[in-house]
């Protein structure tokens, strides 16, 4: 079940809002009874089975987590030993599903040979995302940042919370452990959900959808019929494409927690905007490369080591960064391209000339920075490395220029492109005063800019609306609706 699906929209989560927020059951031991049990129908609806599975791993966790506390405070080597095993267990689970076939495959490949046998084990959904939540639980428990869970629905309720359950925001149990019981639903939240979820939704099904049409059909031609334009067309519609889906579904879940009282930490700060590679790491996927860097990167030591160790650190989390995302090496490659990038400006300090940088000299370097993202997104979105290097070269001059070819394409799709360029622009850090609403800086506003605040504030909610319901209608007739981030 995806959230822009008519199951979803139109019975699914009408019907949680309903039991949720019925009148005569307010207590909170309800509510999280209606969450725990609409996540677990959400996460069956499409894997009845592996519903078992997460369900058999939070139970198994929910134990080690009791033992690694009682541990604590009487055995610390113990403590760790079950700590160990716990880790085992968990990148274990996630090794089995993810990349056992894959490394099978590419062993027979490799010795041209079947020597070990095929294995065609179906991928669960979000398994990445809720096996990284749980991790993060334990390895706080036995850190002691957080107390051990002893209701193990609320635990359960923590792993399997449907907004974010899978293709997140990776939400750590230190950030929602209060809210699980001491949540406030409020009006001014569910509206300020509701809005949240409308962007998010309109952003996946009027921009991304479109997008990913123009850069599947770049991607699945022939080299000897993409043109230069082309290629750079289709590179640049997925690098909107992923954007807008994976931070629409990301706007989505903040918002249904919202609704529902809770309070995720962003996951994107319009990283298309980025003065450099370690700035737009700072605004992907930030609950992602936060987790890789509080429990990989520091335990490993850092940048408080040699720059040779460092070096090491650095190659380990974005090795293990391209790994997660995928059983490909494109995948590991994409990781490695990072790294490569981040060590040359760690070497260089090209970043921190980046964060000085101004009038011309920033606009190359986020040029330059855009320019790297994109060729990152092609290797990204290829599915070998072969057709990573031959689209590659067609964007860098092995290809023909047809123009004809791009302006026929473009005639149809050039408003939805436009707009979904926009929509990454950081209109909200450029224009402050339209969304302020500290009285004090209000009052020392210009008299035009109070006024454009104003109508802005009377425009925006009717905009919401109208492209929620455009969204709707786009919903009922849509055929194609995929989500990319549904695969790691």
């Amino acid at each position: 079940m995806v959230f822009s699906s008519l199951i979803f929209l139109f019975a699914f989560l009408p019907c949680v809002l309903f039991f949720y927020f019925v009148p005569f059951k307010n207590s909170r031991i309800w509510k999280n009874f209606v969450l725990l049990a609409s996540s677990l129908v959400f996460y069956a609806w499409g894997e009845p089975l592996f519903v078992c599975v997460m369900v058999f791993s939070i139970l198994l966790n929910y134990c080690l987590g009791l033992l690694i506390n009682l541990c604590n405070q009487k055995d610390k080597k113990a403590a760790k030993v079950i700590l160990v095993l716990a880790v085992i267990w968990n990148v274990g689970l996630l090794f089995v599903f993810k990349y056992l076939s894959f490394i099978a495959d590419t062993i027979n490949q490799a010795i041209s040979r079947p020597v070990l046998p095929g294995f065609e084990i179906a991928l669960p959904i979000g398994i990445s995302f809720f096996t990284f939540q749980i991790l993060s639980y334990i390895i706080d428990v036995y850190k002691q940042k957080v107390n051990v869970q002893k209701n193990v629905f609320s635990l359960a309720l923590y792993v399997s919370l449907f907004p974010q359950l899978i293709a997140g925001p990776i939400v750590r149990y230190q950030t929602i452990e209060d809210q699980i019981q001491n949540r406030k639903e409020t009006m001014a939240g569910f509206t300020a959900g509701f809005e949240r979820f409308a962007i998010g939704l309109a952003k996946k099904c009027l921009l991304a959808n479109y997008m990913a049409i123009i850069s599947d059909t770049m991607f699945e031609m022939n080299n000897a019929d993409l043109t230069l334009l082309a290629a750079w067309l289709g590179a640049i519609a997925y690098t909107l494409q992923i954007y807008l889906d994976f931070s629409g579904y990301s706007d989505m879940a903040i918002g249904l927690g919202l609704i529902f009282g809770f309070k995720f930490e962003e996951n994107f700060n319009y990283p298309y905007a980025a003065r450099s590679i370690t700035d737009f790491w700072r605004r992907w996927h930030i609950s992602l490369s936060s987790w890789f860097r509080d429990y990989v990167y520091i335990p490993l030591g850092g940048n408080r080591c040699s720059p040779a160790r460092c070096s090491f650190n650095l190659f380990v989390v974005w090795l293990l960064t391209g790994i997660w995302h995928g059983a490909n090496f494109t995948f590991w490659c994409w990781g490695l391209f990072y790294f490569v990038l981040l060590q040359f400006e760690r070497s260089t300090a090209w970043a921190k000339r980046a964060e000085n940088a101004k009038g011309i000299k920033l606009i190359f370097m986020r040029i330059l920075c855009l320019i790297f993202v994109v060729c990152g997104w092609v290797l990204f979105r290829s599915s070998t490395l072969g057709q990573a290097k031959d689209y590659l070269l067609c964007m860098f001059g092995a290809a023909k220029i047809d123009v004809p070819q791009v302006t026929f394409l473009l005639t149809n799709v050039w408003f939805v492109l436009l707009v979904s360029v926009l929509v990454c622009v950081p209109f909200k850090t450029m224009l402050p005063f339209l969304f302020t609403s500290d009285e004090e800086k209000i009052a020392r506003m210009p008299k035009i800019a109070v006024f454009c605040r104003n109508v802005f504030a009377v425009i925006r909610p009717i905009f919401i609306f109208c492209i929620f319901v455009i969204s709707l209608l786009n919903c009922i007739q849509a055929t194609y609706n995929p989500f990319i981030y549904f695969n790691f």
